[in-house]
């Protein structure tokens, strides 16, 4: 693509942009785009972007660095336009004194280490909720298991009840088929003696 069609812009960035790995971001995002030119911290809280490259990719850029997560908090965006100049190869961080750079890594760090502590909390936290979950459904799973030994239960002692009446039903019809052949016989006895009947007519 022709440098006609390259741009130059000037951003002036304002807010908690210090101090909080805002650089490393800036310098990735337009790593990721292929545009060039540099960052560096102005000031005491400010952080100034020189930005080159094709219009599409900077403005996609600008929307980016907007969108940067806390603890990144941008109050406002100054953006003005330069004359391309294609002195910039890559994207780099421009460093400030030894100490101030040691200064806004140490805090960085220690906003990173605060933010993974969270993490590892919030992660904790999804835990405890998921084992849980997974108590109520034992606890589930073991009420309905005791519902299912409660049916098989009432069903061994409905089987045992019907065997009981069946036993007491054979017992019974048992008992008086005997008493009604008995007395069939005092009948015939009686029948014979009274000469109703003939003992050759008896089987």
């Amino acid at each position: 693509m022709s440098d006609s069609n390259k741009k130059q812009y000037h951003i002036f960035v304002k807010g908690k942009v210090q101090r909080v790995g805002f650089r490393d971001k800036v310098e990735d995002i337009a790593d990721g785009l292929e545009l060039t030119g540099y960052v560096q911290n102005h000031s005491s809280k400010d952080v100034i972007i020189v930005i080159e490259g094709e219009e599409e990719k900077i403005t996609e850029f600008i929307q980016s660095i907007r969108n940067i997560p806390p603890p990144v908090k941008i109050k406002s965006l100054q953006v003005t336009e330069y004359p391309y100049s294609g002195n910039y190869s890559e994207f780099t961080i421009l460093r400030g004194e030894m100490m101030e750079e040691l200064a806004e890594r140490f805090d960085s760090a220690i906003y990173y280490l605060h933010n993974l502590d969270q993490k590892q909390d919030q992660m904790l936290n999804k835990q405890d909720q998921m084992l849980d979950k997974q108590d109520q459904m034992l606890n589930k799973q073991d009420q309905m298991l005791g519902k299912q030994d409660t049916v098989i239960g009432l069903q061994i002692e409905t089987l045992r009840e019907i065997k009981g009446v069946r036993s007491d039903f054979q017992k019974t019809f048992t008992e008086e088929l005997i008493e009604i052949r008995g007395e069939i016989r005092e009948l015939r006895s009686a029948m014979i003696e009274a000469g109703y009947l003939k003992k050759a007519d008896v089987r």
